[in-house]
């Protein structure tokens, strides 16, 4: 155990490793999820991501315990960390989509990953510590990583499907760009794919890089469990959409052919005009008492504010405004925190764009340049005069 004081040895990078595994497991599986239907995805992907670390300490401790002074070691240890890169990229991925659709990967598709990289990392060990033909070890090597390309360009392109979906599904929910809600999602992929094409670089490279790979695995798995555990404690805004139809029955996206009958009330012309009446006599109290300020809220909570139907309130924009309600509600906040940056030069404009309800402040700054043509620190500086500067 010598190798344990020496932090430029592989085994030391290794035990490093299996122990961050160990640590983050033991994390995830101590958090609580509330037991209700909306989150038992999220509690299921937590639970298969912990297992995969914990699968991943097991295989490296194992070998470190059992094989540490095999022949070649460093090219054995890269053979570890292909068969642990493919075991929690398969949960991770798994996890993640499902996550966002449980309907893009079943649980026969898992199972049957599961299966094959168990029978091919069992082959490739095998072939590297007991065959003494050659042959057989490129053979198994050459298998393993063809299911490992194959698997990773599989799981790309199901999770690339289930976000494009979820974004979708947050739009259609909630009257708000929360896409940022899930953004970290895709980021923790894209670096977990970066992750797999690292892995192929490192093996085909002389001795003594797999060491860097391994710490990189290491921060890998550290910056995704922080960015996982965060979303464990604001996940519920976000899967009351995706689990829309879940818990109401309706689907978000009706099939193209069966278009929904309540898509436009059916009425008279008159009774229509009496409805946009009140429609635009609830608008203006709404815009008194300030409501466009509140985020977070559903299509038919804000119709609700305004006596109506969120069919009707879409109507409503559609026929008299002639313009889409969130952007004429973004709008109505642009114009407030443009006041509030010349009247309360004090307060941070971070603090003002969550006073006139952007939750996120990259979106603020977004929206503000877009309507205003500046950014909100512009506006200010230049007394509401850009034009001038």
């Amino acid at each position: 155990m010598e190798f344990l004081t020496d932090l430029t040895d592989i085994r030391t990078i290794q035990w490093l490793a299996c122990t961050a595994s160990c640590m983050l497991a033991f994390i995830l599986l101590m958090i609580k999820i509330p037991h209700t239907e909306y989150a038992k995805r999220l509690n299921n992907a937590k639970v298969t991501i912990a297992v995969s670390f914990m699968v991943c300490a097991f295989m490296m401790a194992f070998s470190l315990y059992k094989y540490s002074t095999v022949w070649e070691y460093e090219t054995f240890s890269s053979l570890t960390m292909l068969i642990t890169a493919s075991f929690s990229t398969m949960a991770i991925s798994c996890s993640m989509v499902n996550i966002l659709d449980d309907r893009i990967i079943s649980g026969n598709t898992f199972v049957v990953n599961a299966f094959l990289l168990v029978a091919t990392s069992f082959a490739l060990v095998e072939s590297f510590l007991g065959s003494e033909n050659r042959l057989h070890f490129i053979i198994a090597l050459t298998a393993s990583l063809l299911l490992f390309i194959a698997q990773s360009t599989y799981y790309i392109i199901k999770f690339d499907k289930a976000y494009k979906k979820s974004i979708s599904a947050l739009n259609a929910y909630y009257d708000e760009d929360e896409d940022h809600k899930i953004r970290w999602l895709r980021f923790c992929y894209i670096i977990a794919m970066l992750t797999d094409i690292f892995l192929l670089v490192y093996m085909v490279l002389p001795g003594g890089f797999m060491k860097i790979y391994i710490a990189w695995y290491i921060l890998f798995i550290l910056y995704f469990s922080a960015n996982f555990i965060s979303f464990l404690g604001s996940h519920k805004m976000v899967l009351d959409a995706f689990a829309h139809r879940t818990l109401s029955g309706q689907d978000l996206f009706p099939p193209k052919n069966h278009k929904r009958k309540d898509a436009e009330p059916a009425m008279d012309r008159n009774q229509r005009e009496s409805e946009f009446k009140d429609i635009a006599r609830n608008i203006k109290q709404w815009i008194a008492d300030k409501k466009y300020r509140e985020y977070d809220k559903t299509r038919e909570e804000i119709a609700a504010e305004m006596g109506t139907t969120k069919e009707m309130l879409q109507l409503y924009f559609n026929v008299k405004i002639k313009q889409d309600f969130r952007n004429w509600r973004t709008e109505l906040r642009i114009n407030d925190a443009k006041k509030m940056l010349l009247e309360d030069r004090q307060a941070s404009t971070n603090l003002i764009g969550e006073l006139c309800g952007f939750s996120d402040r990259s979106n603020f700054h977004t929206q503000f340049v877009k309507f205003v043509g500046c950014s909100p620190k512009k506006w200010r500086e230049t007394n509401g005069k850009p034009e001038n500067a």
